[in-house]
């Protein structure tokens, strides 16, 4: 075997060794963009319409959320903001257009005392699913029904608020500051430990919404 053709499979062998290893770095970075984002994984090679376009997208989100200098709220503010809840949820018996609307300001005020780089609601959005995938896609379509509040049928704000709450509760009780990932049965101890505290003064949202409010026509 000549010289030449030695260095010519060595060469092909060392590209070879590249190409898998670009291969299996890519695979490992879509796992780990697949188990942090879970379904909205899926919806941004939908709406992107390519792949890696989407995953550098969700790879930008990730960054951004870790490099975000996110803090847990101090006692006296988690009070705050469960008064401000409880005042926004009763309201939303006389009122489910305002008080869903008003749900959606509160989320986005937690997240902007909390650190979150949120500017615009699919930042909001995108940010909600780097911690919570799961509740990523609630969270937009409250706020597609927020943004129609007032041609919405009751029913619909009411699970709306049912998921801001949902976010809301999530929000103020996580007590980490860097991106975690939390199993669902995890989140649901977290919201239950939150609610105890205010559990008592909350409305029944399913029950009393419906005898005192009549969908629209």
């Amino acid at each position: 075997m000549t010289t030449a053709v030695i260095l010519i499979v060595l060469v092909l062998l060392v590209l070879a060794g590249l190409a898998y290893f670009v291969m299996n770095r890519r695979k490992q970075e879509r796992e780990t963009l697949r188990e942090r984002f879970g379904p909205e994984y899926d919806r941004a090679v939908d709406e992107q319409g390519n792949r890696r376009q989407a995953e550098h997208h969700l790879a930008d989100v990730a960054t951004r959320r870790d490099q975000a200098e996110v803090r847990d709220l101090r006692p006296e503010e988690r009070q705050r903001y469960n008064q401000r809840w409880s005042d926004v949820q009763a309201a939303f018996v006389d009122d489910p257009v305002v008080a869903t609307r008003d749900a959606d300001d509160l989320v986005g005020a937690v997240m902007r005392d909390r650190g979150y780089p949120v500017d615009d609601i699919e930042d909001r959005a995108d940010l909600v699913a780097a911690d919570h995938a799961e509740l990523a896609g609630h969270y937009r379509a409250a706020h597609d029904v927020g943004r129609r509040a007032d041609d919405a049928t009751t029913e619909e704000l009411r699970q709306a608020f049912v998921h801001y709450r949902e976010l809301f509760v999530l929000l103020l009780a996580e007590p980490r500051g860097r991106h975690e990932h939390v199993e669902p049965a995890d989140q649901a101890d977290q919201a239950d430990q939150a609610d105890q505290s205010d559990q008592a003064d909350q409305v029944d949202l399913t029950d009393r919404d419906r005898t005192r409010q009549a969908p629209p026509a």
